[in-house]
């Protein structure tokens, strides 16, 4: 009964993701700053979507390593996509006429993205402790690293379906008009993936705990 009542909520939760989605309104940017920023977002966003669905995946059990080294090769690629909100809500909040034209996003999405924000950094920071430390400061990190990854999967989920229709519009429109600095935008995603199997290399032959085989120590 308690699974249903949790597989009933997730579902209810998507389909209210997938609404609010279809509730955003187009608008049309006429600053290629504003755009191009937008599809950097895009960007960032759909090439997200695969590596963070294996990590969700290889995290079911805790410890494995595929689990933390995919979570490494993520980094930069989030570390890029949270930098370019970022970059986007001091400009609006700052008054730029530009950002101010094209406006915000939904008050629900407003809402969320703080958390959503919070939940990542806080998700990366236990995991990367775990994997540097074990349970050298406690045991307690791991019951942290579960109980934020619960919140933030709940989170993630909702803002992934909330933008699935807008993301992959933002990526394919760089096909259509060419709008300066295609170039860099896919260049700067493609080397934060480079950078992140660089860093998955770098980890490798650290001495983690996690990285030892199953009842080694």
């Amino acid at each position: 009964m308690k699974f249903i009542l949790v597989f009933a909520g997730v579902v209810l939760l998507a389909l209210v993701g997938v609404w609010v989605g279809g509730r955003f309104v187009d608008r049309a940017s006429h600053d290629p700053g504003v755009e191009a920023n937008a599809r950097l977002i895009g960007y960032a966003s759909v090439a997200l979507l695969i590596p963070l669905a294996a990590d969700v995946i290889t995290g079911i059990r805790p410890g494995l390593l595929a689990h933390a080294l995919i979570g490494f090769l993520l980094v930069p690629l989030v570390l890029l996509k949270l930098g370019s909100v970022a970059y986007r809500f001091v400009r609006y909040y700052a008054g730029d006429p530009h950002y101010r034209a094209a406006g915000p996003p939904e008050l629900v999405m407003r809402l969320i993205a703080p958390a959503l924000v919070l939940l990542t950094v806080a998700l990366f920071a236990t995991g990367i402790e775990l994997w540097l430390f074990g349970f050298r400061f406690g045991d307690q990190w791991l019951t942290w690293h579960k109980a934020v990854f619960v919140l933030w999967f709940l989170a993630a989920m909702f803002h992934a379906l909330a933008y699935v229709r807008r993301a992959p519009e933002l990526v394919l429109a760089d096909s259509h008009d060419r709008l300066l600095g295609v170039g860099a935008r896919r260049s700067v995603v493609i080397g934060s993936l480079v950078l992140g199997a660089a860093l998955v290399v770098a980890m490798l032959p650290f001495p983690s705990p996690f990285a030892l085989p199953a009842g080694a120590g």
